[in-house]
């Protein structure tokens, strides 16, 4: 009769421990192919375990094919091949989980990032987000539950179109918007509504992840140099794309405003040819600090080449993953025929509950207080940095915009070293050769200060590293 210590099965449940017994029992030879079992009631009576706990583990056996029965004779052992470890294998699997854990351990917050691109989380309605949700999720409407249409719901499309009229003068009708968790969802969508044959360009400097998903898609990209004023035309002519990524309001990482000069001239390359399109990324349009906002290359295009794209990871909170995009209507029509049998990817009640926190005006309220923490936050830092002896082998390049300025270093340091010295302080930079393909001289010893997530009390303690990182500069100065 086989035996078997329960004791050792700590806090398994009695069958599952019984049925890899017997399992093991099968690989390793100890019971022998077409060996005879005993019937469960032994089995049962000779382990003090209840008849029922020895069937299920039978029958758990018996479904992964390690023993089989036979009527009115009992159940008897398969002839399986031993699993034979690969030690290997093993010894390399446990060496890389090790490895992994390691590296969570060690990530750390630096003390000072002014390297994330962040929204400040402190500074979120949680309390009337939390609120719209539970008003979403109480309704109990049949929408809740149904699959959510591929270009997302009708109420939240809405609300997006309405703002987009009233904030920033663009005319949409709402089932030219697609909704999506996040930009970079929607940018692989938008790369399969092009052939293999397309011709993507970006600027340089630029975001490099959007040229990263095209390749992905098999489109090719091509790099175009900017200058003062944005995006280089006659470059971009010379390039052969046929379909180019911009942020004319407030390029990144540089601030520049593309000015309305050339803004028709890239509006007039579009309208050449009717493959040529325009991918205008509006982020951070709200957060402009003098002036009215600049007006969006889609209201002023008349030739129906102009993709919109935003998102609302960054004016809310990251954690919220929905963007939108809007398509011209022949492109709408191209992704209806041939995409649209993608799901979407943002849950009903959170698009349910965006809607309202638009169309009740607490996304207005919620950007205009942003506007006013962001600008009285670079007030601060730029405050710092003006009393700072830094400025002395410094310039700062800033557009009234964004949350973000460029700090260009008159200094002996190379990028790398600037970098290394930060990270020895518990500080992490972004410098613009960062983002750029094509290394030019004019862009390096630049540093990226994306200060939106900086806390206040920490602004003067970050001024004081960068001046103990350039301290050899200074010396000499």
């Amino acid at each position: 009769m086989i035996t078997y210590d329960l004791e050792k099965r700590g806090k398994e449940a009695l069958y599952v421990y019984l049925y890899r017994s017997i399992r093991e029992d099968v690989l390793n030879g100890t019971i022998h192919p077409h060996e005879k079992l005993p019937s469960k009631r032994a089995l049962a009576e000779h382990l003090g375990v209840s008849v029922i706990t020895v069937e299920n583990a039978y029958a758990q056996l018996v479904t992964e094919g390690y023993i089989y029965s036979k009527k009115a004779k009992g159940f008897f052992a398969n002839k399986v091949e031993a699993e034979l470890k690969d030690e290997a294998k093993d010894s390399e699997y446990l060496e890389e989980k090790k490895r992994w854990e390691e590296m969570e351990e060690k990530e750390h917050e630096f003390l000072i990032d002014f390297k994330a691109n962040k929204s400040s989380l402190t500074h979120f309605p949680t309390s009337i987000w939390a609120k719209k949700v539970r008003e979403v999720l109480s309704l109990q409407d049949e929408e809740l539950l149904k699959t959510v249409p591929y270009n997302g719901l009708f109420v939240l499309r809405k609300a997006i179109a309405e703002y987009l009229y009233s904030f920033r003068g663009v005319e949409v009708y709402p089932n030219q918007i697609i909704i999506g968790a996040g930009t970079e969802y929607l940018y692989g969508r938008l790369m399969q509504l092009f052939d293999s044959n397309t011709i993507m360009a970006i600027e340089d400097p630029g975001y490099k992840k959007f040229s990263e998903i095209s390749k992905s898609c098999g489109i090719s990209w091509r790099y175009i140099p900017i200058d003062d004023q944005g995006m280089r035309v006659d470059k971009l002519k010379e390039s052969g794309a046929n379909v180019v990524h911009s942020s004319p309001g407030n390029h990144f990482p540089t601030g520049i405003v593309m000015p309305v000069a050339r803004r028709q001239e890239l509006l007039k390359w579009a309208g050449e040819k009717e493959e040529h399109y325009i991918i205008e990324d509006d982020y951070d349009c709200e957060l402009r600090y003098t002036g009215k906002m600049i007006p969006t290359l889609f209201a002023k295009d008349d030739t129906d080449s102009v993709i919109y794209m935003n998102t609302f990871s960054k004016s809310l909170v990251p954690s919220i993953r929905i963007s939108y995009m809007v398509l011209p209507k022949k492109l709408m029509r191209r992704y209806q025929d041939s995409l649209s049998f993608y799901s979407c990817t943002v849950s009903s009640f959170e698009q349910m509950a965006l809607a309202k926190f638009i169309s009740e005006g607490y996304f207005e309220r919620h950007i205009n207080r942003m506007k006013n923490y962001y600008k009285a936050q670079r007030h601060e830092i730029l405050k710092a940095f003006g009393a700072s002896d830094i400025m002395k082998i410094a310039t700062i390049q800033e557009q009234n915009a964004g949350t973000h300025f460029l700090l260009k270093m008159d200094t002996t340091l190379t990028d790398e070293q600037i970098r290394q010295r930060a990270i020895k302080e518990d500080m992490y930079l972004a410098l613009l050769s960062d983002y750029c393909t094509i290394p030019q001289k004019k862009w390096k010893k630049t540093i990226v200060i994306n200060y939106a997530g900086i806390e206040k009390e920490k602004i003067h303690l970050a001024v004081e590293l960068l001046e103990k990182i350039f301290k050899t500069d200074l010396i000499k100065k």
